[in-house]
């Protein structure tokens, strides 16, 4: 009985995987990587008014997100995740969407969550000329934003990095949805017109498009985009621990809700294995994952992107 039970939870999990690897949304942005005992992923948050399969949000939907009209695409979140080959533990490595960095490929000096933008457009631009159907100029000049970007954090680091995941706006409220919300703590109400954050003080319970605004907010916090991502990495490490949960990896409900959002909203590099990937994740658990941001100098103003953050590449690395 042990055993057929054992064959039978073995066999859901496996055809629930293979479902979910079957059905995601694949890119070709990762080039040869250099082994470093460690496996090295750059999280990527788009602002983008599309799912993984570049399909337009319906209105009605981005009402929901509270996410008005956008004609460019920013990379408003990037994070490094860095996971030794162990499994035992991970740190996550925020990005500040404002660093002033040099873009690879002679793109110049300019703000970070910028690097995915100028790459597509000028690749954009260059195929229209040349004649090139809009679904080829979509999708390669897509593929060169993100090469762009993936560049542009290894030069910046000096980390090799093995793989890339992409979520979009409708996919971070898909997914906190999935795990039944996520717990928070605030210390003082919080209203924002901006991006919709509207909550009380204390302890609370929040998904959907509430999460997404209040990842969102930064208006009204005295760091601004700083403590923006003070608030993505507390709203993250209690979404890690409410995945990595029994309640959650138990429950063929939450399960599937889960892949039905990775599937929605959620890009992978095309040698990223799903499956090996969960075995070798077995032993991490929630408190083993550290929050950590790159070091800054400094506001200052550029000549072209106006207020920027300056850094040191040195103490980055």
């Amino acid at each position: 009985m042990i055993s057929a039970l054992v064959f039978c939870v073995t066999g859901y999990g496996w055809t629930t995987f293979r479902d979910l690897h079957q059905g995601l949304t694949t890119a070709n942005v990762i080039g040869a990587a250099t082994p470093d005992k460690a496996t090295d992923i750059l999280l990527v948050g788009l602002d983008s008014r599309t799912d993984a399969h570049d399909n337009p949000l319906p209105r009605q939907v981005l009402a929901q997100l509270r996410a008005g009209d956008n004609e460019g695409e920013l990379t408003d979140t990037m994070i490094l995740v860095r996971i030794p080959n162990d499994g035992r533990h991970a740190v996550a490595i925020s990005l500040p969407r404002d660093l002033y960095v040099e873009l690879p490929e002679g793109y110049g000096k300019h703000k970070l969550n910028s690097a995915f933008t100028r790459a597509k457009s000028a690749t954009a631009e260059r195929l229209v000329a040349q004649g090139a159907d809009p679904a080829t100029v979509r999708a390669e000049s897509t593929a060169a934003g993100r090469k762009e970007l993936l560049e542009t954090v290894k030069e910046l680091t000096g980390v090799g990095i093995d793989h890339y995941a992409e979520i979009n706006l409708l996919g971070f409220a898909l997914l906190t949805d999935a795990v039944g919300g996520v717990p928070v703590c605030l210390r003082a109400p919080v209203h924002d017109r901006f991006s919709g954050a509207n909550f009380p003080a204390g302890p609370q319970l929040i998904s959907g498009p509430d999460a997404l605004a209040f990842v969102r907010q930064r208006h009204g916090l005295p760091r601004g985009d700083l403590d923006r991502i003070v608030r993505q990495q507390a709203y993250m490490a209690s979404l890690a621990d409410k995945i990595l949960t029994a309640g959650t990896l138990a429950n063929p409900s939450r399960i599937r809700q889960l892949i039905n959002a990775a599937q929605q909203s959620l890009v992978l590099d095309d040698g990223f294995d799903v499956l090996d990937f969960a075995s070798r994740m077995q032993g991490l658990t929630a408190g083993n994952v550290a929050f950590e941001t790159v070091p800054v100098l400094g506001d200052s103003d550029s000549d072209t992107d106006g207020s920027v953050l300056t850094v040191d590449p040195e103490a980055v690395r």
